[in-house]
């Protein structure tokens, strides 16, 4: 059975840390690149952080500099350091493949405010 499971989030203010954590099972974990998704209401969900099987990353303009993906394929897992987080940020994040072929997890909610 095919679960995402993400973590770690929360409130934190601006200019703070948090880092996301994202559990897989039931997926061909170390064959697929791996994202981190976004979404905010009445938006569409966007990607903001990819991972390649050979760990090759990239990132949106709006979070270059400030993110961090990295994956463990031993842990099947995918983490997301976010640094100097902005209220821009404040979103519902999940991690899928990429392209997303799985259902969505339930994702963790950031909240960056003062």
């Amino acid at each position: 059975q095919v679960q995402l499971v993400e973590s770690g989030g929360g409130l934190v203010q601006p200019g703070g840390s948090l880092k996301l954590s994202c559990a897989t099972t039931g997926i061909n974990f170390r064959f697929l690149t791996m994202g981190w998704y976004r979404q905010t209401p009445g938006k569409e969900r966007e990607k903001v952080a990819d991972i390649t099987t050979r760990a090759i990353t990239s990132y949106a303009a709006s979070v270059k500099g400030r993110f961090t993906i990295s994956r463990d394929n031993d842990k099947n897992t995918v983490d997301l350091q976010m640094n100097s987080l902005e209220p821009e940020d404040t979103a519902i994040y999940s991690c899928n493949s990429v392209p997303p072929i799985y259902n969505w997890g339930q994702g963790t909610r950031v909240t960056v405010s003062s």
